[in-house]
C-alpha cells in the first residue's frame, strides 16, 4: 500500500509539471501543436523505454477490449482540455476541478462497474469526502478573489 500512495503522489507531482509545461509551450505555439508535441515525445519515451525493459513482449497485446485501443485518442481531449483549462483559470485552480472532475468520475465508474471495472458500493464517506474536496475548491476560489480585491484597494 505504501508502494501504491508513493506512486499515486508523484504521479500528482508530474501531472501539474506536466499541466504546467504543457501551457507554457502552448503560449508559444498552438493547441493542435502543443498536443501533438506531448504525445509525440510521450510516444517516443515509451516506445524506447518499454523496448528497453519489455523487448518484444511490448507488442504481445493479446485478449485487449477494443474500447482499450482508443485510450491515446482519450489522451488528446486530456491534453488539450488541460492545457485550455490552465490557461483560462490558471494552474491551481484549474489543477483543483480537473482532479475533482476526475475523482467524481473515477467513483462513477468504480460504483457502476463500468468499463471492465469491479462494483464498488457507494458510501456515505465517499460522499462526504467528495463534498469536501468541492467545498475546498470553493474556499479557495472566493478566497482568491478576495485577495484580488484587497491588493486592488492597497
Amino acid at each position: 500500500m505504501l508502494y501504491g500512495l508513493l506512486l499515486s503522489l508523484i504521479a500528482g507531482a508530474l501531472i501539474g509539471l506536466q499541466s504546467i509545461f504543457n501551457s507554457k509551450v502552448n503560449e508559444r505555439t498552438g493547441i493542435w501543436v502543443t498536443t501533438t508535441f506531448v504525445l509525440g515525445m510521450g510516444f517516443l519515451a515509451s516506445l524506447i523505454m518499454g523496448l528497453f525493459l519489455d523487448g518484444k513482449q511490448l507488442f504481445d497485446l493479446h485478449n485487449m477490449k477494443v474500447w482499450y485501443w482508443f485510450s491515446g485518442i482519450v489522451g488528446v481531449g486530456v491534453v488539450f482540455c488541460l492545457t485550455k483549462g490552465i490557461r483560462l483559470l490558471g494552474p491551481t485552480y484549474a489543477t483543483s476541478i480537473i482532479l475533482t472532475s476526475q475523482l467524481l468520475f473515477a467513483l462513477l465508474f468504480d460504483t457502476k462497474g463500468w468499463l471492465g471495472l469491479e462494483k464498488v458500493p457507494f458510501t456515505s464517506k465517499q460522499l462526504i469526502g467528495v463534498l469536501l474536496i468541492i467545498s475546498g475548491i470553493l474556499v479557495f476560489k472566493l478566497s482568491g478573489i478576495s485577495f484580488k480585491r484587497i491588493k486592488q484597494l492597497i
